[in-house]
Order: structure tokens, then C-alpha cells, then sequence
């Protein structure tokens, strides 16, 4: 991998992880469900990214795997708090 090509993915490993926090404040401070469940998608949905960003940057076949296993965990969180949703009417 090139020089440009390593600084590129860097920058965007950056950005991903501004995203992130974002996401991770927008959690914790709600007002809404709804909001949280963005959120929590959000947060998956950067970690699925950022991890294949960090795949390609070490060459770390596993880590794909990983983003993988995430990706199905926030599909999982998202139906529970669609769930929860529903019950708490």
C-alpha cells in the first residue's frame, strides 16, 4: 500500500471515530428512543466501517470477521429496541 493510499485510510479512520463519539453522545443523551435507536445504529454501522477500514490498513484478515459479528449484533440491538418500543405504549 502506498503512502497516499496509508494516509487516506488514516484520515478516514479519524473521521469514522468523530462519528462515532457523536453517535455514542447522541446515546447517552436521547431525548427519545427513537433517537437512541439511530444512535445505536449509527454507532454499528461506524464500527462495521471503521473495523474493514482497519482490515485493509494492517492487513488483518480476521478483523473482517469481527465486522461481521458486529454488524449482526446491531441488526439484533435494533430489533430489541424496536421491541422494547412497542411494549413500553
Amino acid at each position: 500500500m502506498t503512502v497516499d493510499a496509508t494516509s487516506m485510510l488514516l484520515v478516514a479512520v479519524v473521521l469514522l471515530l468523530l462519528t462515532l463519539l457523536t453517535g455514542l453522545a447522541r446515546t447517552i443523551i436521547g431525548p427519545s428512543l427513537q433517537d437512541r435507536m439511530l444512535s445505536v445504529q449509527l454507532l454499528g454501522t461506524g464500527g462495521v466501517a471503521l473495523l474493514l477500514l482497519m482490515a485493509a490498513l494492517f492487513r488483518a484478515s480476521a478483523l473482517i470477521d469481527v465486522a461481521l459479528v458486529l454488524a449482526l449484533l446491531a441488526a439484533v440491538a435494533a430489533a430489541a429496541l424496536t421491541r422494547r418500543g412497542e411494549n413500553d405504549d
